[in-house]
């Protein structure tokens, strides 16, 4: 069975908020994903907002799967909506100055790594949240 997608589910049913996904799993994909945005490279620590992306748009079957996720600045997130990965790696490439290859190698990369949920709980464990976690970063 393919974990990277799944049958579509009205948004409205279901809702979302940040309840979809344990701040371990947030975190350690931050982590994973060396705390920057996969498509701009933009890190938290030049003050972006960091958020979740799902590669398979959640819209069009994508499953929460950490191999499905990315992490995405809001600007970033914003910009692609529902777009494929492809389409919006080179509209990205085109305002980033760089190559849609080199986006969308970089986030097989992060894909391919290993979530750390352990390092990921110590942290929450000692500053009280994820985004906790987050601000002590800037």
């Amino acid at each position: 069975m393919n974990t990277l997608v799944k049958t579509p589910v009205n948004r409205k049913q279901k809702n979302q908020g940040m309840n979809w996904i344990s701040q371990y799993r947030r975190l350690a994909i931050y982590a994973r994903d060396g705390f920057a945005c996969c498509y701009c490279f933009s890190s938290v620590e030049e003050g972006i907002q960091l958020t979740l992306d799902h590669l398979t748009p959640y819209s069009k079957g994508g499953s929460h799967h950490e191999k499905n996720l990315v992490t995405c600045c809001r600007r970033c997130n914003s910009a692609r909506g529902n777009r494929d990965l492809q389409t919006f790696a080179y509209a990205a490439a085109s305002y980033k100055e760089i190559e849609a290859k080199t986006i969308l190698a970089h986030v097989n990369s992060c894909t391919d790594r290993a979530l750390d949920i352990k390092t990921a709980k110590e942290l929450i464990a000692r500053r009280g949240s994820c985004r906790q976690v987050l601000l002590e970063m800037i």
